[in-house]
């Protein structure tokens, strides 16, 4: 089951800092409204690439176009990493959530293998085909013209099916009890590595393997989609791929393929096994 127990700063430190690692500084703070703001004031402040921040509860999480995201004290994950990823061009910033989502797909897959998981576009945990996991990156300019990229994460571990929404789910509630911190190790070791390769490749996503390791452990492609766009409007088509800028690749019923930048999906279909 999810530890009860608070996050132990110094062994986070112990396990993820170090001259061979990719982070950098670790905080872990008892409470706060969101991590995301929180280390993007920091980053303004000179807070270096790399930093981490955790926190026990988030008053005020969010998710992407400006949802809320709760959980109850102790049942979940709330994290913020910052990078400055200067010299990667601005187009191929995109991709940092989008890899963010295959690193914890990664994890959960190194700390629970017998679970359903997979990611819907853009970067969805998919636990049983429920979400479990939301990714929201926000960008700041520093001193100097540089960018300063903040991604946070927020993972239902511990939270029993009757405190969560509908359409969301959590590993307690899919039988998959794990230990946050275990969870939260794995997963930032594996977004340190993702990251690093990244950065090495210039932020190509092909080059880095990054986009092909999206494709697969993407569940929405290949399915029937709606894609409710910013603004109101909605299209309906096949998911097939995802372009080189991230972009979801919308087949429609009369043929004209559409690259779309942002917006919700909805599986109409199951998507693949």
């Amino acid at each position: 089951m999810s530890s009860p127990l608070p996050f132990d700063e110094h062994d986070l430190r112990h396990r993820l800092l170090g001259p061979a690692g990719r982070w950098t500084a670790l905080d872990v703070v008892d409470e706060t409204g969101s991590t995301n703001a929180d280390l993007m004031a920091r980053a303004l402040e000179g807070a270096p690439d790399g930093s981490i921040l955790v926190t026990e509860h988030q008053t005020r999480g969010r998710g992407r176009l400006d949802r809320s995201w709760d959980a109850p004290r102790g049942s979940g994950i709330a994290v913020s990493v910052l990078w400055r990823p200067d010299g990667i061009s601005a187009e191929r910033l995109g991709w940092l959530p989008m890899l963010a989502g295959v690193a914890l797909l990664d994890a959960v897959r190194e700390i629970a293998p017998d679970l359903d998981a997979g990611l819907k576009w853009p970067n969805d945990l998919l636990l049983g085909g429920r979400k479990a996991a939301g990714i929201l990156a926000e960008m700041g300019a520093v001193s100097g013209g540089g960018p300063a990229v903040v991604l946070g994460l927020g993972i239902n571990v511990g939270a029993p099916a009757s405190t969560l929404p509908e359409g969301a789910t959590s590993f307690a509630a899919e039988s998959a009890p794990v230990d946050r911190t275990e969870l939260l190790v794995a997963l930032l070791r594996r977004l340190g590595e993702r990251e690093a390769a990244w950065r090495a490749a210039g932020g190509d996503a092909d080059e880095s393997g990054l986009r092909g390791d999206y494709r697969a452990g993407c569940v929405s492609l290949g399915s029937e989609v709606r894609v409710e766009m910013p603004g109101g409007s909605a299209i309906v088509g096949i998911a097939e791929d995802v372009d080189p800028q991230g972009h979801l690749l919308v087949l429609e019923p009369e043929g004209h393929r559409r690259a779309v930048a942002a917006g919700d999906i909805v599986h109409l279909r199951p998507a693949r096994p």
